[in-house]
């Protein structure tokens, strides 16, 4: 039998303190006012479970090879350098949409470090890029992003809805990251021929799982239970072939992590809903104004917090809300949560990541996405 491929990082301890902190959060919660933290709770349980379908259903599709094959696959594609990084940006840009953001730094990272490598030069375009990208590519789907979700709560929009909506700036903000990326990092795109053979991937519940949850996302209001089922149903058949472990399935999923940040949400969301401060805010702000103070509390308090207190009350300019919530987060660390799970994935395989240096490149590329997003939200009249 195949060797099962193995997560980007090793496996961790489940983080307990901070699942019990999330408990003790959320009984603190509706204990001071529980009319409020229902509401909060009602709100944010589908995104999480559905984030946490797709992320299954990623350590699958990982154990079936897609992602080795897709890397394998880029080194065929040209002897171009820049050839090859449009690829690379167009898979970063179509994982983000399809399974998530997390799940596309926490593989893909490992993945175009080799590709880099392979290629020879220097790592900085393909390293920093996937964090970049996946920020900037977490506009296209409700699923791309929890913070989607969150916010758009209140409008039960469908993935094709959500699309129709969002497709354009979506374009716009990738297309504008990957070419600052590639003018940032355009002294490691030289040319260089590679010849490696490419293994295709496996044909197997990973991969029909990935089409699944898709289908799912793009035409369902509430995609939640179907991915999560489809996702549990994946890892239950890898892990009756032993093909994965079920402390991989931990490490992935973080459920530790995930309490916590649903605590947080909640809690969050509970406070909105009783102090108007952030919904007023919003009310007094045009597109601009609420793009750019979203991009600033999601780099103050992360970008899943600032969803959760923002959308408390339905947001005027809501999808102007997003924009500075997804790209924002490309500005600093403590933007989102993809920028650990990054951090970790790279150092992993052996690469050296400067945070510094992501947070300049984010300083350029990130008022440059967010104008390309709202201009083209303006012009197809969705702002």
């Amino acid at each position: 039998m195949r060797r099962a491929r193995r997560l980007p990082w090793p496996p961790t301890r489940t983080p307990v303190v901070v699942a019990a902190l999330g408990v003790s959060v959320l009984a603190v919660t509706f204990a001071l006012n529980a009319h409020a933290a229902r509401a909060a709770l009602d709100q944010v349980w589908s995104p999480f479970v559905l984030v946490t379908g797709l992320l299954l259903i990623g350590l699958v599709a990982n154990d079936d090879g897609v992602f080795e094959w897709l890397g394998e696959l880029l080194t065929r594609i040209s002897s171009r350098g820049m050839v090859v990084f449009a690829g690379a940006a167009i898979v970063i840009v179509a994982v983000t949409a399809t399974l998530n953001l997390d799940t596309a730094v926490a593989f893909l990272t490992p993945v175009l470090i080799h590709t880099s490598r392979r290629r020879g030069g220097d790592d900085a375009p393909w390293l920093y890029g996937v964090l970049l990208l996946a920020n900037a590519g977490s506009l296209w789907l409700p699923g791309s992003n929890l913070t989607n979700l969150i916010v758009l709560g209140h409008l039960h929009l469908t993935g094709a809805a959500f699309a129709a909506r969002m497709w354009l700036p979506a374009l716009g903000a990738s297309l504008v990251t990957a070419t600052a990326v590639a003018v940032l990092g355009r002294g490691a795109l030289g040319r260089r021929e590679v010849r490696a053979p490419v293994v295709a991937p496996s044909i197997g519940v990973g991969t029909v799982a990935v089409v699944a949850a898709v289908c799912a996302v793009f035409f369902l209001a509430d995609a939640a239970l179907p991915v999560a089922l489809i996702g549990l149903i994946a890892v239950g058949w890898h892990l009756g072939g032993r093909r994965v472990r079920m402390r991989e399935v931990v490490a992935i999923v973080g459920p530790g992590s995930l309490i916590g940040l649903f605590a947080t949400a909640v809690a969050l969301g509970a406070i909105g809903r009783v102090w108007s401060g952030p919904a007023q805010i919003l009310a007094h702000s045009d597109a601009i104004a609420t793009a750019v103070v979203a991009a600033a509390v999601s780099v103050l308090v992360n970008n899943l917090p600032a969803a959760s207190i923002f959308a408390a009350r339905v947001p005027s300019h809501p999808f102007a809300l997003l924009v500075g919530l997804n790209l924002g987060p490309n500005l600093a660390v403590t933007g989102s949560l993809a920028w650990l799970l990054w951090w970790r994935s790279a150092r992993s395989a052996g690469a050296a990541p400067s945070l510094v240096r992501a947070s300049r490149w984010g300083a350029v590329i990130t008022p440059l996405s967010i104008a390309a997003a709202l201009a083209l939200l303006a012009l197809s009249g969705r702002a």
